[in-house]
């Protein structure tokens, strides 16, 4: 049994919330027995310091490192005010972690960067071989002058090693070297890693410091991460297989010596998909084939074979996929292609087969994989000599490693053939790539949980745990559900019984009269902001012009949203029109007075595209013993989940207060009838239970009454 007492040293406030001391204890007790941990709560109700005070001190008695991760911007900065607050109360040594483009001060890619340490590196060490090679030549000045023969052939030694390490200095000078580095490798950074643990520094304040002196920040933090209590960092760090061997190096600590958090891990399973997949488009293959053109390797040619009749076969797939009139409406965006087949192999594959005319396709990858490997040390060691000012990259590896990837495809692994088209914006030129889609996650996230101590999963929408733990992979956690412990008389969540907005309904005159007649009461009842959200940007505009609604903000695919949140929040009685599907509906506060009334309208189901009905396939094949496990795995659930975040962004402390409303037939009792569509019975139980079923028309009233009972209006209340 875990010392449950002892973890609470590291807690940095008065009190806990409600619930967050068992939280804390459970946690901390999961953790000594090596248990996996899901744990929903509400949203403000303390789950980052429920879970990252036992891991910390779970951490501190085994000799372990925590690692807290989200891929919200907005909670890396509370991470980061938790750790500071911890810090005061009990000394840790905590980094925040940022990937090396966002804290490189020449602004260099990955490859480059490698190749810029290694020749710095060369250079100092040859620098330092120098000096010592003249302190001994000096040193054997002496006994020469003393007449000594074996001091004077010795010397002669020293001097024509010196005299070929100066030809290797100038020709180290004159490559391409990282002088930020370099500063690294000649000067006394302990004054860098005694100013890094005083305090919780971000990567920005990292940057600054080191820009200011010269120094490379990145590099010094990486040198100052091992045997640190915690790391902060983004969700790449973890669940790229790559990058995650060599974050736990820098960290000193084998995978099992590793906890980790995983905060907002209803992203987890999206995220995982997107690090899991691969594309190859028709630029790389064609940059490929022009560099096969100029090389005179013997293998060019057998390369060339498989290259040109895999670029054939996304040509001609493409072409196949696009319909009638289809290839003219493509944009500067990737837009997707259906290529698969149910009975036989995809449409790419089958077309590369038809096209290849080599000697074996195995035989020619391989030989394609050796040379790409060959060439890319070529380039490699062109621009660490400085005969480039860019580090190129080698297309034919790229390519031949995709194509290994894609003929290796087993299907049954949740990997999907794709392809997709874009319009290049300068030449105006239609241009396709091919894509292996990862569609079950687990594949990505079970390597993880299996190999670290143990990992804690949180957030404010978890649940079905079951479901969650098959599709990552997460064997027999342990779960913990705690709901909104605020009084329950400072909240009301109505379910109108108003139209079923099924997409193909939304266009009905009616249908709209009755939304926005129905939207235009609670704003003008509630007494301060309220957020709208809509099933897309579309809809969001579509009401927006509707509504007459005084100080209105729509928010639009590729706006600024932190910009606009805070001029919404900085007004009185403001409404924001947006997208559930947007980055406002989670990991975004809206405290007190910023919101009091939040709104969804319709069910927002995702657009039913090729690469969610792939997903619904493989979930239906992986689970097929359960009935429409692919819709409810890969549409329903991940629905409902972004629905219960966008309420969550009202009610986010005890003294808070607000309405929430689920704004379609499809949340009452009444959509019961409805079968599958309708999801009421997909909430939590106490959240169920606390929806009232409410008619369009009175949901005014209801708000009114409401905020009349708090006596929250400044003023008379206003007239229905």
């Amino acid at each position: 049994m875990a010392d449950t007492a002892g973890h609470e040293r590291f807690f940095p406030y008065e009190s806990p919330y409600p619930n967050q001391r068992e939280a804390m204890d459970r946690i901390a007790n999961s953790l000594a027995r090596g248990q996996d941990v899901l744990m929903e709560g509400a949203p403000g109700t303390g789950k980052t310091l429920s879970a990252l005070v036992p891991a910390l001190a779970h951490a501190r008695a085994e000799d372990r490192t925590v690692v807290i991760t989200t891929n919200v911007h907005q909670q890396m900065r509370q991470f980061v005010e938790d750790a500071r607050a911890i810090a005061a109360e009990e000394p840790i040594r905590a980094v925040v972690f940022k990937g090396k483009a966002s804290m490189c001060h020449l602004d260099v890619g990955y490859e480059e960067c490698r190749s810029l340490k290694e020749t710095t590196r060369s250079l100092v060490e040859a620098e330092r071989d120098r000096r010592e090679l003249a302190e001994r030549s000096e040193a054997l000045l002496d006994d020469v002058r003393a007449g000594g023969e074996e001091a004077a052939e010795a010397r002669s030694a020293v001097l024509d090693e010196l005299e070929g390490l100066e030809a290797e200095i100038e020709e180290l000078e004159g490559a391409n070297v990282c002088e930020h580095y370099r500063a690294n490798l000649t000067r006394d950074t302990d004054a860098f890693h005694d100013w890094l643990f005083e305090d919780v520094r971000t990567p920005e304040e990292i940057y600054a410091y080191a820009d200011e002196r010269g120094l490379c920040g990145y590099e010094l933090l990486k040198e100052g991460m091992e045997g640190i209590d915690l790391a902060v960092c983004n969700y790449h760090h973890l669940l790229d297989p790559s990058i995650r061997e060599h974050f736990f190096r820098w960290l000193g600590r084998d995978p099992g010596e590793v906890i980790t958090v995983f905060d907002e891990a209803h992203n987890v399973e999206s995220a995982a998909r997107e690090h899991a997949t691969r594309t190859l488009s028709a630029r790389t293959l064609e940059g490929a084939l022009a560099e096969l053109e100029e090389t005179d390797d013997s293998r060019a040619g057998r390369a060339r074979n498989v290259i040109e009749a895999f670029l054939t076969g996304v040509e001609t797939a493409v072409d196949g996929a696009l319909g009638f009139g289809e290839r003219e409406q493509v944009g500067e965006n990737w837009h997707d292609l259906d290529i698969a087949n149910d009975d036989r192999r995809d449409d790419l594959t089958l077309a590369f087969l038809d096209a290849y005319e080599g000697g074996g396709i195995d035989t020619e990858i391989d030989l394609a994989l050796q040379l790409g490997e060959t060439l890319d040390e070529e380039y490699e060691e062109a621009y660490r000599r400085g005969e480039t000012t860019t580090r190129k990259e080698s297309a034919t590896l790229q390519a031949a490693g995709f194509v290994a990837d894609w003929m290796g495809n087993d299907t049954s692994l949740g990997r999907h053939p794709m392809a997709a088209v874009r319009r290049d914006a300068g030449t105006d030129e239609v241009y396709g790539r091919a894509e292996l889609y990862t569609a079950i996650p687990r594949q990505v996230t079970e390597g993880l949980f299996d190999e670290v101590a143990a990992s804690v999963l949180m957030s404010a929408t978890l649940r079905p745990f079951d479901v969650l733990g098959d599709v990552l992979g997460l064997p027999d956690p342990v779960t913990l559900a705690y709901g909104l412990e605020y009084p329950e008389e400072r909240r009301r969540t109505f379910a109108v019984e108003g139209p079923a907005l099924f997409a193909s309904d939304r266009d009905d005159p009616e249908t709209q009269a009755t939304v926005a007649e129905t939207l235009d009461g609670v704003v003008r009842m509630t007494p301060g902001n309220v957020l709208l959200f809509f099933p897309s940007y579309g809809e969001a505009e579509r009401y927006y012009d509707l509504l007459d609604v005084g100080d209105a903000y729509l928010d639009e695919a590729g706006t600024a949203t932190e910009d606009l949140r805070q001029r919404f929040v900085a007004d009185d009685e403001a409404t924001l029109f947006t997208s559930l599907w947007g980055t406002l509906g989670e990991g975004v506060s809206f405290d007190g007075d910023d919101a009091r009334t939040v709104v969804v309208v319709g069910v927002p189901y995702p657009n039913l595209s090729k690469r969610l009905e792939a997903v619904q396939d493989a979930y239906d094949r992986a689970y097929g013993d359960l009935t429409d496990a692919g819709w409810r795995y890969a549409v329903e659930i991940p629905t409902i989940r972004k629905t219960r975040q966008a309420l969550g962004r009202v009610i986010r402390s005890p003294d808070d207060y607000g309405v929430r409303v689920l704004l379609d037939k499809r949340y009452t009792r009444a959509g019961r009838d409805m079968g599958k569509y309708g999801v009421r019975d997909e909430f939590p139980p106490e959240e169920r239970d606390e929806l009232i079923d409410v008619a369009p028309a009175k949901l005014k009233f209801a708000t009114l009454n409401f905020f009349g009972d708090l006596d929250a209006y400044d003023g008379d209340p206003p007239v229905p």
